[in-house]
C-alpha cells in the first residue's frame, strides 16, 4: 500500500469515527481543500463559508480551510473526499465529470455562449438533474456552482487562429474533456497538475496553458509567458462537494444550513470573478504580456463539430445537449 493510501485510510477512520454517531451535538470538526491560492475569491468566501457556518450553527461545525493544494492536487483531493479524509471540497466541472460523465457537459470548448447563458444553466433543472445523477453514483453532494472564468490560452508567441496551435504543447489540466479543445486546434495535450504548472512554463517542458484571467494572474503566468490570447473557449465552472460520509450524517435543518451558506458563497464568488475579468486583461498588459484579440468565431467553428463526440470526452445525451442549447 502507498504512503498516500496509508495516509488516506489512516485520516478517514479518524473522520468517520468523529460523525458516526449521527447528527453532530458536540462539536464536528471538517477538512475544505483545494487548489487556489490565498488571494483568490474561491479561498476567501471559503473561509466566509466557514466562518458562517460555524456561526449559524452556534458553533456545532468547525471547517478548516486548506488552499493552494496543501492536501493535494485535484485528483487527490477527489480521492481523499471518497475515502473520508477530506470532507468538502472546490472541485473543476471537468475533474468531477471524469466520476460522472453528463456532468462535463459545459467543459466543452464553446458549449456555452456566454455568462448569461451560463446563469441560464446555474438554475436550471438540467444542472440540478445532473447533479443529482452525480449525487447518485458518488453519495457525494453538489452544495453550489461557481463561475471559473472564460479560459484563455497563454504561449511564447501570438495565437490569433486555430493553426497557430498546430503541434503546441498546451498543458491541461488531467481531465479527459479537455481534449475536446486540443483536438479542435492541432495541439498537444499535456496534462499537468495545476501545482506545477508554472514551473513546466519556466523550464520549457510546455509551450503554453489555457486558463482564466484571474487564474492566470494569481498563479503569475505572466512571468514566464509573453502572449495572451482571449479564446474564452471554455466557461468554466467548479462544484462545491460535500462528501457523502458528511452529508448522509446532517440532519434536514443542517443540510439546508450548509446549502444556503456555500450557494451564497458561491455566488459572491462569481461576483468578484465577473468584476475581475473586465479588468485584468489591461492589468496583464501592464505587466508586460501582449494581449491578443483572436478569430474566436474560427475556434468555435472548430469545436462545435467535436461537441457530441464521445471518444472526446462527451458523455452527455443528444436531448441533455439540445436541453442546455435551448436555454436563454
Amino acid at each position: 500500500m502507498s504512503v498516500w493510501a496509508c495516509y488516506l485510510r489512516l485520516i478517514s477512520f479518524a473522520i468517520l469515527a468523529s460523525i458516526a454517531s449521527g447528527p453532530a451535538s458536540a462539536q464536528t470538526k471538517l477538512r475544505w481543500a483545494h487548489v487556489y491560492e490565498v488571494t483568490e475569491p474561491f479561498h476567501t468566501e471559503a473561509l466566509w463559508a466557514a466562518s458562517e457556518i460555524r456561526k449559524r450553527s452556534k458553533g456545532r461545525f468547525d471547517i478548516e480551510v486548506f488552499p493552494a493544494s496543501q492536501l493535494g492536487n485535484e485528483n487527490q483531493i477527489n480521492e481523499a473526499l471518497g475515502a473520508g479524509a477530506i470532507d468538502i471540497i472546490y472541485v473543476g466541472i471537468n475533474f468531477a465529470a471524469a466520476t460522472y460523465q453528463p456532468l462535463g457537459i459545459t467543459g466543452a470548448p464553446f458549449m456555452l455562449r456566454d455568462l448569461e447563458h451560463w446563469k441560464a444553466y446555474r438554475g436550471s433543472t438540467l444542472f440540478a438533474e445532473l447533479a443529482e445523477g452525480y449525487k447518485d453514483k458518488t453519495r457525494h453532494k453538489i452544495a453550489a456552482l461557481t463561475y471559473y472564468g472564460q479560459r484563455h490560452v497563454t504561449a511564447n508567441k501570438p495565437v490569433r487562429v486555430p493553426g497557430d496551435m498546430e503541434g503546441m504543447k498546451l498543458r491541461v489540466p488531467p481531465a479527459p474533456l479537455v481534449q475536446m479543445f486540443t483536438k479542435s486546434v492541432g495541439a498537444d495535450a499535456i496534462p499537468i497538475a495545476f501545482s506545477d504548472v508554472y514551473t513546466a512554463l519556466q523550464q520549457g517542458l510546455v509551450d503554453g496553458q489555457e486558463n482564466p484571467l484571474p487564474t492566470i494572474m494569481a498563479k503569475k503566468f505572466h512571468e514566464v509567458q509573453s502572449h495572451i490570447s482571449l479564446t474564452g473557449h471554455i466557461t468554466e465552472s467548479m462544484v462545491t462537494v460535500v462528501g457523502g460520509h458528511v452529508w448522509d450524517k446532517l440532519a434536514p435543518e443542517d443540510r439546508k444550513l450548509f446549502a444556503d451558506t456555500l450557494q451564497e458563497a458561491a455566488a459572491k464568488a462569481t461576483e468578484a470573478i465577473e468584476a475581475s475579468e473586465r479588468v485584468l486583461a489591461s492589468e496583464l498588459k501592464r505587466l508586460g504580456m501582449t494581449v491578443i484579440e483572436p478569430d474566436r468565431e474560427a475556434f468555435r467553428k472548430a469545436a462545435i463539430p467535436l461537441h457530441n463526440d464521445a471518444s472526446l470526452g462527451a458523455g452527455w445525451t443528444r436531448a441533455q445537449y439540445d436541453e442546455l442549447q435551448a436555454l436563454k
